[in-house]
């Protein structure tokens, strides 16, 4: 089933120049790349787009993270893209991620664990639309 996602190189991917790794093997895996961007989110960003966190332990501390430096957001587009991406990701913790996943292979902890992918359909039409406007992307 053709279906889009958000991914997000996050401020670590970007900063230790793994944007070009990492989109190269979304394409390999076969993903379409739909729309892209840079961006640096505000700490007021960053606390409205992990919103769903509020209130968490780690809320703060991603919420700083993510708005230190600036990310690449993405729109892939493929079958079954959400679960595909998220296997491709790994585990949130990179120790506990597959061997050659994308956060096994260069994250260093649990929160620099270099990239984001949407969760669900729903979580996925939200963040996309976080980040990009009609006019950005083409119609599905």
């Amino acid at each position: 089933m053709n279906e889009r996602t958000l991914s997000i190189i996050k401020p670590d991917g970007v900063q230790r120049g793994l944007v070009g790794e990492i989109l190269r093997r979304l394409e390999q895996a076969g993903f379409k790349l739909m729309g892209m961007k840079m961006v640096w989110m505000s700490k007021n960003l960053a606390e409205a787009f992990y919103q769903v966190h509020q209130g968490k332990p780690f809320f703060d501390g991603l919420t700083d993270f993510m708005s230190s430096g600036p990310c690449v957001a993405v729109v892939l587009e493929g079958d079954d893209v959400i679960a595909e991406y998220r296997k491709i990701m790994g585990a949130t913790d990179p120790a506990q991620a597959e061997k050659g996943t994308i956060r096994q292979t260069f994250a260093t902890d649990g929160r620099k664990n270099v990239v984001h992918g949407s969760d669900s359909k729903e979580s996925a039409r939200w963040e996309i639309d976080f980040f990009f406007n009609r006019l950005e992307l083409p119609e599905q």
